[in-house]
């Protein structure tokens, strides 16, 4: 019952990062920019997780523990920006179904690469016929959403 509960939970993120694109990119043509539109994005995100430390009562990270943390650790806002920055650009002329299943199939994509090799400190998990298969089929699954 619990992987039914944490796929539903997945899935619903996936539906809030498609719905978050096309609300920023009316956000862009609103404001008649994608920066604005992207660091209004990000200021929601931010107010979010302060709401959300206050209600757990997390404590601040010791000096520590931030200072033992490598450096390639801070670097997911950055491309979580460019992330927002691309989907924003990107929505008006991909569509919104192209442009979300070219994402999936990239992350896929990185996904099976970092499994394989073990990047930042993940267990590896070597690319199996299985795994080219599916990724096989989510680029398939792009040619024939694609307009």
């Amino acid at each position: 019952m619990q992987v039914w509960l944490l796929s539903l939970l997945a899935l619903g993120a996936g539906i809030s990062v498609s719905v978050q694109q096309v609300l920023n990119g009316n956000l862009r043509s609103a404001l008649n920019s994608p920066a604005w539109a992207g660091l209004v994005s990000y200021l929601g995100g931010l107010l979010t997780m302060v709401v959300v430390l206050v209600v757990r009562h997390e404590p601040v990270p010791s000096w520590n523990l931030v200072t033992a943390t490598p450096w390639w650790a801070w670097s997911g806002g950055l491309l979580g920006g460019v992330f927002i920055l691309l989907m924003i650009l990107l929505l008006p002329s991909l569509g919104a179904a192209t442009l979300l299943a070219l994402v999936v199939a990239g992350q896929m994509l990185a996904g099976i690469a970092m499994d394989h090799f073990g990047v930042f400190g993940l267990t590896p998990h070597p690319v199996s016929v299985s795994r080219l298969i599916g990724i096989a089929l989510v680029i398939g699954g792009v040619l024939l959403i694609k307009d």
